[in-house]
C-alpha cells in the first residue's frame, strides 16, 4: 500500500519521519503500512463508553458509540461511518482474496476493512484496528 505524503487524495500529508514520529510503532504498522492487530487484542474490540472514535493520523472523528456492535470477531466493529465521506474504500487483493480496505479519507490512514455481514439498517461491518482509532468520551453523562 502506498501512502505518498504527496498522494493528492489526502488533504492531510506529511513525510514519513513526521508519521514514524507521531504514532507508536504499532500504530505506525497498521496506520501506515496496513498491518493488522491480532483479534481480540485491541484496546478498543471490548469497549463499550460512550463517545466517538478518531483517526489515529488526523483525529478526524470516523465513528460514534451508537453504531457499534459485537461482531464476535476480535475487532471494534461499527454497522455506518459518521460520514462516508470520512471513509475511503479501495478495493484490496492481499492474502489471496478480494476484500474492500477502509481508509480515513483526510490522511489515507488504513483503518482495517468493511464487510456486507453487518447489521440492519446498513448490513455492513466495518472491522477496524483499534491502533488506527482514538476513543474520545461524551462528555455527558
Amino acid at each position: 500500500m502506498s501512502h505518498s505524503p504527496d498522494d493528492p487524495r489526502y488533504p492531510i500529508r506529511k513525510p514519513d519521519a513526521e508519521w514514524r514520529a507521531q504514532l507508536s510503532p504499532t500504530e505506525y504498522a497498521i496506520a501506515r503500512q496496513a498491518s493488522t492487530e491480532r483479534a481480540f487484542t485491541g484496546q478498543f474490540w471490548d469497549h463499550w463508553e460512550k463517545g466517538t472514535y478518531r483517526c489515529v493520523g488526523c483525529g478526524e472523528t470516523l465513528f460514534e458509540s451508537g453504531t457499534k456492535f459485537d461482531a464476535g470477531c476480535g475487532w471494534p466493529s461499527y454497522w455506518q461511518a459518521v460520514d462516508d465521506g470520512r471513509i475511503e474504500r479501495i478495493v484490496d487483493r492481499t492474502h489471496g482474496m478480494v476484500r474492500t480496505e477502509v481508509r480515513c479519507a483526510k490522511c489515507g490512514s488504513h483503518l482495517g476493512h468493511v464487510f456486507d455481514d453487518g447489521p440492519q439498517p446498513t448490513g455492513e461491518r466495518f472491522c477496524i484496528n483499534s491502533a488506527a482509532i482514538h476513543f474520545a468520551a461524551d462528555p455527558s453523562p
